[in-house]
């Protein structure tokens, strides 16, 4: 459904073309190129499965998954309600 003087499914497109935009940016961040056969950070050796499923990696599975890890804050911005109330 299309309002004013958009036509019919240009809210997909957009919606398609954002999806197409961010596998592209996905892509460009990916390692390329020959693997390392030792972990760039801590030395241990990188299994030749991933190597082989991941070309260009520089990292083994332990680091690159304290890599990918959020960074968690231990205070709560938000504050509670009796904290605000005071």
């Amino acid at each position: 459904m299309a309002g004013g003087w958009t036509r019919d499914g240009a809210v997909q497109d957009q919606i398609d073309d954002t999806v197409a935009d961010a596998v592209l940016a996905a892509r460009a961040t990916m390692p390329t190129g020959e693997s390392e056969p030792f972990c760039a950070t801590c030395g241990d050796d990188i299994p030749e499965g991933r190597r082989r499923a991941m070309p260009g990696v520089r990292t083994c599975v332990a680091c690159q998954r304290r890599q990918d890890r959020p960074l968690v804050s231990a205070f709560n911005r938000r504050g509670s309600k009796d904290s605000q109330l005071r």
